[in-house]
């Protein structure tokens, strides 16, 4: 009987661990995948958008992957008139991550960009939010990461 393959702890987990932060460590790639684990739905699943804000530089908004960003909510709330998308050739060199691997732990850990989670995280037991690398990702208590990462919750989706 072969061994089951244990999962190398991402960076971002090593941080979580050492803070004594409970989450959970999952190999899930929402980018790709279309079957998820039964307990999960696309809408427990977070993505971390990089942005620009013409007043304060760069701003994280983080949303489920079923809803979409107003970017004149996040603007008005990060105290900008306008934000955009950071380019993608211009992310890795911005947050320190790729495509699909963005997420705000290792972002404030290194960068202290503002973060702003949007207020449907709040009514939620866990989130899933990428763990840094591509595949990777960890389920954690919504206030828990707002708290770990000193994120404001704004609404910033399309209503």
């Amino acid at each position: 009987m072969a061994k089951k393959q244990k999962l190398k702890k991402t960076l971002v987990e090593q941080i979580l661990d050492k803070a004594k932060i409970k989450h959970i460590g999952l190999a899930i790639n929402a980018l790709e995948s279309d079957t998820l684990p039964d307990n999960i739905t696309r809408s427990d699943i977070y993505k971390t958008l990089a942005l620009i804000g013409d007043r304060t530089g760069p701003i994280i908004g983080i949303l489920p992957l079923t809803e979409h960003l107003s970017e004149k909510k996040l603007a008005k709330v990060s105290g900008n008139k306008k934000v955009t998308m950071i380019p993608q050739k211009e992310l890795q060199k911005t947050t320190g991550y790729i495509h699909g691997a963005n997420n705000p732990i290792g972002i404030w850990q290194n960068k202290k960009f503002p973060i702003f989670i949007d207020t449907i995280a709040q009514d939620k037991d866990f989130i899933i939010c990428s763990a840094g690398e591509l595949g990777r990702s960890i389920q954690i208590e919504p206030k828990t990461l707002a708290n770990f990462v000193h994120a404001q919750f704004a609404e910033i989706r399309e209503i």
